[in-house]
């Protein structure tokens, strides 16, 4: 049995409720429920048991400190000229990075290679039908969306895509820890 996996950093209840409040007045907007609001960090896709088992316990050994991260407005995804998405914008930081540069590596030990598509940091807020009206308004009204939280940690999430929209499912949750500090007796 395969399992649809992504990895992911969901914000605090507060952030949450903030994001729900701009979920309003753009027609042909399907909205995220509040369970589905995230920031993924690496998209994995469809793997067997023994790979995802793998990818777990690779994840478990990731030391980074907890971090801020940030929201900073809203934009928009588009294809062939429509709009596809509105999310709000995560500011890259070098702990996010790195962070996401200790899980790329992750994937790579498991066999499951380094994500080749560039990272744009965000967590959606809505995907858009091809009867969407008008998204300017809505960008405008909300642009200027500011809001702050530690990450404490990142999670690895199953994906269920239903009929109603996807529901997602931890599979595992990895606290964020900083580098256990080094002995002198310890090897490099």
């Amino acid at each position: 049995m395969s399992h649809r996996l992504f990895i992911g950093i969901r914000p605090p209840v507060d952030v949450r409720e903030a994001l729900i409040d701009t979920m309003e007045a753009l027609e042909g907007a399907r909205w995220q429920d509040d369970e589905q609001l995230h920031l993924t960090l690496r998209f994995i896709g469809e793997v067997e048991r023994p790979t995802a088992n793998d990818l777990a316990a690779a994840l478990e050994s990731i030391a980074w400190p907890p971090f801020e991260l940030a929201l900073e407005g809203v934009s928009h995804f588009e294809r062939k000229g429509m709009p596809t998405a509105v999310w709000a914008r995560v500011p890259p930081t070098p702990e996010l990075e790195g962070l996401r540069m200790k899980i790329e590596r992750s994937c790579d030990l498991v066999g499951l290679g380094r994500e080749t598509r560039r990272f744009t940091p965000h967590i959606t807020i809505a995907r858009l039908t091809r009867h969407i009206g008008p998204i300017t308004p809505w960008l405008a009204r909300h642009s200027g969306l500011r809001l702050t939280w530690q990450a404490d940690g990142f999670t690895l999430f199953e994906s269920h895509l239903l009929a109603s929209g996807a529901h997602y499912e931890v599979a595992g949750h990895f606290p964020l820890r900083p580098n256990p500090a080094r002995r002198s007796g310890d090897k490099l």
